[in-house]
Parts: structure tokens; C-alpha cells; sequence
């Protein structure tokens, strides 16, 4: 095995128990969110909070990161994000935490992982080789999924326990793990930029933006992927567990179970990823796991009444997520020269990530107050729609997911046939 890669093997290893503490965290303080106020949109704004700051920072956070050592950002950015979490743990203890806190608390990280992420990113490209690409995507995809199927039942179970404080703890010695494994162990090549090429965040902001409009085929991908995010977050994010619960009578073990079974889904995709040998066609492979989630993810979770049908719909939206992104990283690293990738993937992130706090707020609100009052009446189009959904509360988010997958499904195969993706295919594979 490559020095670097081995490297990496310990870095990912470390980095996914620090991100397991950080998501127990943020699963923590949900709870703790909704047994203040039992509002859902409350939750929702938390989310929120986090994505608009990163989007905003994140183009101008590139030229940053391609100047400066990627090691350092890290550490710099995880250290500010471990302080935050001490001044929850403080502000628990003393009894004064309040939603604001954590609202302003959350914009904070986010404006720390539009360094993060990109430092990440390039940090990866340079201790990884080429042929390793999309397993090293897939490893990611398993730790991340692993992670999705943990911090729920660890977190419930510490949050009973003994409250907010414990998980708190929990993650700051998880971080303080992975912090030291960085810095005295993890060594990143860096490439020192030459005098004439040290940039202004705005001029490496406009670079990376010029990049993409260059490439069309990678400025399509990313475009198509906004597209998708925005499609699968009016209904996954907000929208799934209170149309489980409202159609299985407020039953919490077939929410667990399908959420759980989701989970289990992106592992099985991430280690089929990481292990396996996977098509040269990336564009394709894409394309068609997009297709393939929507449509049969999507589409089974709206017409379904059941829990085992429900848990199928979860298992082929979440397997398919893994190819999407070995597929993007591999052609990202491949095209993307390695002095630039800092603000590309910056820029790419701000772009691919742009729709997702609009589809958040977007999909509470169209369930609310027009598919939910729409299928309760008795019109001739309710009453056909009821026929594939079913009747009863929690049926109007059941057709909002027939809208995603159709729109979804529509939209992946239109993308891949365009004309500027297929271009680059045929580049590709030449």
C-alpha cells in the first residue's frame, strides 16, 4: 500500500469517529430543540443556519485554501468548531443555553466547513492516487452512512441518559482524538504557490467560477446536481418522518426502522463502491444511480402504505447516492489541476449546495398548507390521487414524493442526454 494512502486510511479512520461526535451533537440538540418548543420548524431553521453561511462563504474560501496549508486550514477550522461546541457544553451546564445560541453557533460552522471542506477535498487528491479515486469515495460514503445509522441510537440513548452534557464531552474527545492524529501524524503535500499567482479571495473566487463555465460538461454536472439536491430535499429532509409517522399512527419504530434501513442502504452502496471495480463510464454511472434513486426510491415511498414497502423505497433511494459521488469525485480530481482545486471545489460546493436551503423551507411549506389541504378535499384529482397513495393524514407528502421521483427520474435522464455531458463523455471515454 502507497505511504500516502495509508495516511489517508488513518485520517479517514479518525476523521470518521470525530464526525460521529459531531453528528451526536447535532442530533442532541434537536432533541433538545424540540422538547423546548416542539416545533418543527424550529428544527428546520438549525439546518438552515448552517447551510446559508456555508454557501455564502464557500466561493470566496477557495483561493484561501490553494494559498495556505491545507493541514493548517483543517486543524484551524476543526479547532473553532471544537470551541463551539465547549460553548454549548458551558452554556448547558449553566443553565443559561437558548435557540439563539445554537442558531448563531451552527452559522459559525458553517462558515468554518466552507474552509474545511474544499482543505478536505484537496487533502485527499494529494495523498490519494488516481486509480483509488472512487474507492477512497466509497469508504467515505460507508463512514458517512455508518454514522447516519449510529448517531440516533447512540445519541437517544446518552440524551436519556444523562442530557445534553455527556454527548457534548463525548464529542470534544472525540475531536481532541482526531486533532492530534493530524497534526503529529497525517503529513499533506503541499504545493507553494508562486509569487505571481497569489490571489485576492474575489479574483480566485472569479477564477473558479470561469473554470466551471470553461468546462461545460463538469459546469453541467454540478448544475444538474443543484437541481437534484433541490428535488430531494422538499421531501427527505423535512418531509419523510412526519409522513411515516402520520401513516403509521405516530409509530417511532417504523420511523427508526426505515430511517435505519436507509442507513444501511448507503453502507451497502459505500462498500460496494470502495471494493468493487467500478465502470470507466462515470458520466453514465451517474446519471443512471440518480435514476434509479428517484425513480424507484422516491416513487416507492409515495405509493407505499406499508413498512416493508417503505423500507424497499429506502434502501434504493439511499444505495444509488454512493455511485453518484465516486462518479463526481473521480472526474473532478481527473480534470481539475491540483493548484486550482481549492477554489473549484469551493465553487462547486456554493453552486451544488445553493438549492438546498430554499428546498428545505420550500418543502415544510407545500406540505403544510397545499398538499396536505389538497388531498383532505373531495375534488375529482384528490380523489384519483388517493387511489395510489391511500387516504388519511400524511397522504398529500405521499404525493409530493410521486412528484420528486417523477421530476427526478424526468431530470436525471434529460441530464445525462445533454449535450455538453454527453461531449464530455465521449472525451472521456476516448
Amino acid at each position: 500500500m502507497d505511504k500516502n494512502f495509508k495516511k489517508y486510511v488513518i485520517l479517514w479512520l479518525s476523521q470518521s469517529v470525530s464526525q460521529l461526535g459531531s453528528a451526536m451533537t447535532s442530533f442532541a440538540l434537536i432533541l433538545w430543540i424540540y422538547t423546548v418548543n416542539h416545533s418543527a420548524l424550529t428544527v428546520s431553521l438549525m439546518s438552515f443556519c448552517s447551510y446559508v453561511p456555508y454557501i455564502l462563504v464557500s466561493p470566496f474560501a477557495g483561493a484561501f485554501v490553494d494559498r495556505h496549508s491545507k493541514k493548517k486550514i483543517m486543524l484551524a477550522a476543526d479547532s473553532v468548531a471544537a470551541l463551539c461546541t465547549c460553548s454549548v457544553l458551558m452554556l448547558t451546564l449553566s443553565g443559561g443555553l437558548q435557540i439563539w445560541h445554537i442558531y448563531v453557533i451552527n452559522a459559525v460552522i458553517g462558515c468554518m466547513n466552507a474552509f474545511q471542506s474544499p482543505a478536505s477535498g484537496v487533502a485527499l487528491g494529494k495523498l490519494v492516487p488516481q486509480d483509488k479515486l472512487a474507492n477512497v469515495s466509497g469508504m467515505n460514503s460507508f463512514s458517512g452512512s455508518l454514522t447516519s445509522v449510529l448517531t440516533p441510537v447512540l445519541a437517544a440513548a446518552l440524551f436519556a441518559l444523562d442530557g445534553l452534557s455527556l454527548i457534548l464531552l463525548i464529542d470534544l474527545i472525540s475531536f481532541a482524538a482526531a486533532f492530534l492524529i493530524l497534526l503529529f501524524v497525517i503529513t499533506i503535500p503541499e504545493q507553494t504557490p508562486s509569487a505571481e499567482r497569489q490571489d485576492s479571495v474575489f479574483s480566485g473566487c472569479q477564477e473558479g467560477f470561469r473554470f466551471l463555465w470553461q468546462e461545460k460538461g463538469i459546469f453541467m454536472i454540478v448544475l444538474t446536481m443543484a437541481h437534484l439536491n433541490f428535488f430531494s430535499r422538499l421531501t427527505y429532509e423535512n418531509i419523510l418522518s412526519p409522513m411515516l409517522l402520520s401513516r403509521s399512527g405516530d409509530n417511532s419504530l417504523v420511523l427508526g426502522t426505515v430511517n435505519a434501513v436507509m442507513g444501511l442502504g448507503g453502507i451497502l452502496g459505500g462498500l460496494l463502491v470502495s471494493a468493487g471495480k467500478l465502470s470507466k463510464d462515470n458520466i453514465r454511472m451517474i446519471y443512471v444511480s440518480a435514476a434509479l434513486s428517484f425513480g424507484f426510491g422516491d416513487l416507492l415511498m409515495g405509493l407505499g402504505q406499508t413498512i416493508s414497502v417503505w423500507c424497499i423505497a429506502g434502501l434504493a433511494a439511499s444505495l444509488p447516492i454512493s455511485f453518484i459521488n465516486a462518479g463526481q469525485n473521480v472526474i473532478l480530481y481527473k480534470k481539475v489541476p491540483q493548484e486550482m482545486q481549492g477554489r473549484i471545489f469551493a465553487v462547486r460546493n456554493a453552486i451544488q449546495y445553493s438549492t438546498i436551503p430554499p428546498g428545505i423551507l420550500l418543502g415544510g411549506f407545500l406540505a403544510d398548507y397545499v398538499f396536505e389541504p389538497f388531498m383532505q378535499g373531495s375534488s375529482t384529482a384528490a380523489s384519483i390521487l388517493q387511489k395510489l397513495v391511500g387516504t388519511g393524514s400524511g397522504n398529500g407528502m405521499a404525493v409530493m414524493f410521486l412528484c420528486t421521483g417523477i421530476l427526478g427520474l424526468s431530470f436525471s435522464i434529460l441530464s445525462y442526454f445533454h449535450k455538453d455531458i454527453q461531449a464530455m463523455r465521449k472525451e472521456e471515454l476516448t
